[in-house]
């Protein structure tokens, strides 16, 4: 009733809203204020609310859109390059992942895993305890990274192009001129499927 108020008289004050309806304006404000949050109206002091014609969709790709990776962001988990395929399937088996970032010594992202890397090498005759993952990981530059202030969304639309479970969460650094990427985090599909979850839930719109 109000956002048919709105529309048709706006802008209008709170106070010529409440009259309408028969309400308090102190009875009223609640309701204005979620109205205003959610963004189906918008106020102007000394002016008052009008309608700002935004569907309901419209307000939640918007709020979408604007969700970033170090909102959702987890701890990574990394190996280092001199560890074998082994020490990687163990390490895949206990942290319950199933993609590794590879580092060097100064926590540098030098390669990725994934399970059908390790799949892939473990079906061999090979002895893993003596293969190093050096020799089958995918290297720099054919890495797909994001940064933390990316957008959620875009991320997502890189897993789904790439056909990749998840990606590293960098932070450039400068090492002897050049820019290289130190790993701080992850994103998985999982984290967007949990964000957006997460997010269906709240009693925002």
């Amino acid at each position: 009733m109000i956002l048919e108020i709105v529309k048709d008289r706006g802008p209008i004050t709170g106070e010529q809203i409440a009259e309408k309806l028969s309400l308090t304006r102190a009875t009223l404000r609640p309701d204005l204020a979620i109205l205003t949050m959610a963004g189906f109206l918008d106020a102007r002091p000394r002016v008052g609310y009008f309608y700002t014609g935004k569907t309901g969709s419209q307000l939640l790709g918007e709020k979408i859109k604007k969700m970033t990776v170090k909102q959702y962001q987890s701890i990574p988990v990394v190996v280092n390059e001199s560890a074998s395929v082994y020490d990687a399937i163990c390490t895949m088996f206990l942290e319950d992942v199933g993609t590794l970032f590879v580092v060097n010594g100064n926590g540098i992202l030098v390669g990725i895993l994934s399970r059908k890397d390790l799949l892939r090498a473990s079906m061999g005759k090979q002895e893993l305890e003596s293969v190093p993952i050096s020799i089958i990981m995918t290297r720099m530059p054919n890495i797909t990274t994001c940064n933390p202030d990316d957008l959620l969304i875009d991320v997502a639309n890189k897993l789904i192009d790439k056909q990749i479970d998840g990606v590293p969460v960098v932070r450039d650094v400068e090492t002897d001129g050049k820019v290289q990427h130190e790993v701080i985090g992850r994103i998985t599909k999982t984290n967007i499927t949990k964000a957006f979850v997460r997010f269906a839930n709240e009693d925002t719109v």
